[in-house]
């Protein structure tokens, strides 16, 4: 669905977003009007940043509300300077850096009773989880499987991120998968 010329372009927007909050403290605002159809249309994205393989900052939209090229800029910006894990990225370490996107498909309701039931519906590698009891709430992109390949784990780090206690399932959680279409920059 994504051409390699949209996917071009969003990495370099991705990029230049990075590199405008270096210069001015905010993120890129880019010309939608100028961008194909598929980036102008309302998506939700996730930036992932990478130092040497490592994570160095990851921001998203779990759910869509501006147009994909814009969205992929405020989350480039986010993943760089807003991750409350990570220090502000810094010119030095931008050069360094590969910019990952994901493009995530509308969130599927998902029917789990209990942990069980939602465990033998996961499909490893292929869903991403966004699990909320209420008053906790935490997702996990698809490409979190390769670090984390058995569901029982995937779901107690989830669980674990988000605040919850690893024991329970309370009445009021719910979940959600989703999917994702992700493209990185090509490292040398």
């Amino acid at each position: 669905m994504w051409t390699e010329e949209d996917q071009a372009q969003l990495l370099a927007i991705a990029r230049k977003s990075i590199e405008n909050g270096l210069q001015s403290g905010k993120p890129l605002v880019p010309e939608t009007e100028t961008a194909s159809n598929p980036l102008q249309a309302i998506r939700a994205s996730f930036v992932t940043l990478t130092l040497n393989q490592n994570l160095r900052g990851c921001i998203g939209s779990l759910e869509a509300h501006r147009p994909l090229i814009n969205d992929v800029a405020a989350n480039a910006y986010s993943s760089a300077f807003k991750d409350p894990r990570f220090p502000p990225v810094s010119a030095e370490e931008l050069e360094k850096i590969t910019v990952e996107i994901s493009i995530l498909s509308p969130m599927e309701p998902m029917q789990a009773n209990d942990e069980q039931d939602l465990l033998a519906q996961l499909q490893p590698s292929i869903d991403g989880l966004l699990i909320d009891d209420g008053r906790h709430r935490a997702t996990f992109l698809p490409q979190v499987w390769s670090q984390l390949p058995e569901p029982a784990l995937f779901l107690n780090h989830l669980k674990r991120k988000a605040g919850m206690p690893l024991e329970s399932w309370p009445d009021t959680m719910q979940c959600y998968r989703y999917h994702c279409d992700k493209f990185r920059e090509q490292t040398a």
